[in-house]
């Protein structure tokens, strides 16, 4: 099915792998993409749920693919609905994300898949990365569960 005018939404997985930084502020992990769709934007790291697979084990196929790095325990933070309308108004493009937050467990990070960088960066200095308000939201939520 293409995912363009789609007659279901497509299941999206993401992670907030969050480490300790420079006094006290945390780092969050970024991840720029490589190919459309947002070629070159940065995001935070995952992609799509596979058949069979549940959302945690997708979510850290996910993160192993496109950063290289294996996480301990997950925490399901947030759910991010994207929807997209053609000027008539039909749905063009539905995701529904399923966001889970983690601590980094100390391996290097490199950009895999259809990852072109990678970048830990401090949860003050994110602006240049020019994130979505709901990325935003749910790194938020991610620092709440984490106690940082």
């Amino acid at each position: 099915m293409s995912r363009e005018y789609p007659d279901r939404p497509f299941v999206g997985l993401g992670v907030v792998v969050l480490r300790p930084g420079m006094e006290d502020v945390p780092e969050v992990l970024l991840a720029r993409r490589g190919k459309a769709p947002n070629q070159g934007s940065w995001s935070l790291p995952g992609g799509a749920q596979e058949l069979g697979e549940t959302a945690e084990d997708g979510a850290r196929r996910e993160i192993a693919e496109e950063c290289g790095l294996q996480l301990g325990a997950l925490q399901l933070a947030a759910n991010v609905d994207i929807i997209r309308r053609d000027p008539d108004g039909r749905v063009r493009f539905h995701y529904t994300i399923i966001d889970f937050a983690a601590w980094w467990q100390g391996d290097a990070a490199r950009p895999g898949d259809d990852v072109d960088a990678v970048a830990w960066v401090a949860v003050s200095g994110l602006a240049p990365y020019a994130l979505s308000a709901e990325a935003h939201r749910v790194i938020a939520i991610a620092r709440g569960l984490l106690g940082c």
